[in-house]
């Protein structure tokens, strides 16, 4: 796990370490020193930590004026014993909020499990976006059924072809719109 690290390729649009609105504004990473791990494992030192000690993120790219946020999982999201998301959304995704920002894409290839708890979080944060979206993007298989099985779904878009968008080949302002376009569909 440790050879995963996030997608790089839109450093030259973005860098949230660099952007005075980010959550992790001024981080300083290192590429030698692996301190962060899920379980057992040691992963990539340019994830970063929320709170949570088993899925860690990367934004990847904000873009204030649209009101969008890209942010790339790693790991087990687990609202069983770590509350995942009630921490993802008080450290990090209210943050985002309060800045504009409406609209998040999750990537989840590198999402390893879910466990549920309840939905009150996801609720809250649905209602936050208000005319916003939060949409999953190419989730595994067994963690979208975990999803839908627990009806987070009704709170988080999944599944169809949000499942295998080769997102690494598009710029992000491209990804956006496939996933905004995508959206649209759904909803005609």
């Amino acid at each position: 796990m440790h050879q995963l690290e996030p997608f790089y390729l839109w450093r030259d649009d973005y860098i949230a370490a660099e952007d005075k609105l980010s959550p992790f504004y001024k981080t300083e990473y290192s590429e030698f020193y692996f301190d962060k791990q899920i379980y057992n494992y040691l992963i990539h030192p340019q994830w970063d930590t929320f709170g949570s000690n088993t899925l860690y993120i990367k934004v990847l790219f904000t873009d204030y004026d649209r009101g969008y946020a890209i942010i790339e999982l790693i790991g087990e999201w687990n609202d069983a014993i770590n509350n995942d998301i009630m921490l993802l959304k008080r450290e990090i995704l209210e943050l985002m909020i309060d800045e504009g920002v409406n609209k998040f894409i999750l990537i989840g290839e590198n999402v390893l499990n879910y466990h549920t708890s309840d939905d009150s979080y996801y609720e809250e944060l649905f209602q936050d976006v208000e005319d916003g979206w939060i949409v999953g993007v190419n989730f595994q298989d067994h963690v979208i059924n975990e999803f839908k099985k627990n009806n987070i779904d009704y709170y988080i878009n999944f599944g169809g072809d949000l499942d295998d968008l080769p997102w690494r080949t598009l710029k992000p302002l491209q990804f956006y719109k496939k996933v905004e376009e995508l959206l649209t569909k759904r909803l005609n």
